[in-house]
């Protein structure tokens, strides 16, 4: 497979994740969309992006969380399930894992600064950087762990 038909192709499918944060991830459907299989979706979405398909999705699904935290009153447990998250327990973990403090925590900061808002959404963007506190992350099908 060429570089560029295969960036195109993963860049449709990041393109559908980000359309569709909020719901529950299907890799089935997005492997068939790409059409490979689930698990080489997988493998080539973290050689292009740096990360699995699931990693992103929990990502994109914190980083619209953090802006409603500091721009909404609304109580963390239905942003919780705004994003996409179906546990309180999951979304706190993964948000600490992530952003490297509590959703609560993260509130008190206050409201975001009225500033650019493309540089204040880009400054803001959490790190894709592998954490040890991270490693517990991993893409799931079928209840069992993939690589």
């Amino acid at each position: 497979m060429s570089d560029a038909p295969t960036n195109r192709r993963m860049l449709a499918i990041r393109d559908r994740i980000d359309a569709g944060y909020a719901a529950p991830l299907d890799l089935d459907s997005l492997a068939t969309a790409a059409h490979l299989s689930p698990d080489h979706l997988i493998r080539t979405f973290a050689r292009v992006f740096g990360e699995t398909p699931h990693r992103y999705l929990q990502r994109r699904r914190v980083e619209r969380a953090m802006f409603l935290l500091r721009t909404t009153d609304t109580p963390v447990t239905e942003i919780c399930v705004q994003v996409g998250f179906t546990s309180l327990g999951s979304f706190t973990r993964t948000f600490r894992a992530i952003v490297g403090e509590s959703p609560t925590a993260h509130r008190r900061r206050g409201p975001l600064p009225r500033s650019l808002g493309c540089f204040a959404m880009s400054w803001m963007r959490p790190s894709t950087a592998t954490h040890p506190a991270n490693s517990s992350i991993s893409e799931k099908r079928d209840g069992a762990p993939n690589a």
